[in-house]
């Protein structure tokens, strides 16, 4: 009788431990389908930051061309048609490829848990998307207008996130750091000497995160920036350029090395 009841116990035993076994391996193939997926998101990005250059160089052939009633207007023209088409494109891609991450974050649990908590910490500075790996500051208290000196409040906060990102399982990861605006013109001549363009404006702002970043103790070969300017809005920007605060962000990306 005895026999019978521990044959059973080690029968549930054994039971018990294959499902977490299971489980353990089914959130470890998670994790790395996430992981492959955003690779490939990481990829799209840099062609579509590059294609978005490229753009904003013919537009301003375009321009410079209509002005002068160059003989190129039409073939410029196609070809900033064709090249927004293709932005376009991209976009759609990345975001339908964004929507269709699987459940639960590419990131170790300990990382998560603690990027979590840092979040819900600093509700009004902070957001964190699990499903991405990805931080993100609302500029707006980052940095004061058409500035891309990082303020005090933000820098304590900064500090404590570098402390997680040291961490030994965050180790294993690269940073991107991106800045983003949103679509009001910079007009005051100050700012317009340090950033010419609202895409110089959040690189500036990239780097100066990346920056403080290193201060705090970040190996500069895990970091890597990007800007934006206001072609990745969030929502909306109001009409006649008087944009979106929520547009207005900067977006901290936890990636495998070699991303």
């Amino acid at each position: 009788m005895r026999s019978v009841k521990l044959s059973t116990v080690l029968m549930v035993l054994g039971l018990s431990a294959g499902v977490a076994f299971i489980g353990g391996c089914e959130q470890g193939d998670l994790a790395t389908q996430n992981q492959v997926q955003q690779r490939r998101i990481y990829d799209l990005e840099n062609q579509l930051q590059a294609a978005q250059m490229q753009l904003d160089q013919l537009k301003r052939k375009l321009e410079a061309a209509e002005a002068t009633g160059g003989v190129e207007v039409e073939t410029l023209r196609q070809k900033v048609a064709a090249l927004e088409e293709d932005v376009a494109k991209k976009a759609a891609l990345i975001k339908s490829m964004q929507d269709r991450l699987l459940g639960g974050s590419p990131l170790p649990v300990e990382l998560n848990t603690a990027l979590e908590d840092f979040a819900k910490a600093k509700p009004d500075l902070v957001e964190y998307d699990s499903s991405r790996g990805m931080v993100k500051f609302k500029s707006d208290l980052l940095f004061d207008k058409g500035s891309d000196v990082v303020t005090s409040q933000a820098a304590a906060a900064i500090k404590s996130l570098s402390e997680i990102l040291n961490g030994e399982q965050a180790r294993k990861f690269d940073i991107i750091v991106a800045g983003h605006t949103d679509d009001l013109p910079i007009l005051r001549a100050e700012t317009l000497r340090a950033h010419p363009t609202n895409r110089a404006l959040s690189s500036h702002r990239a780097i100066s995160v990346i920056e403080q970043m290193e201060k705090d103790g970040i190996e500069s070969k895990r970091l890597s920036s990007r800007g934006f300017g206001e072609y990745r809005p969030l929502e909306p920007n109001a009409p006649n350029k008087k944009g979106n605060p929520k547009n207005r962000r900067v977006e901290i990306y936890i990636v495998p090395a070699g991303a």
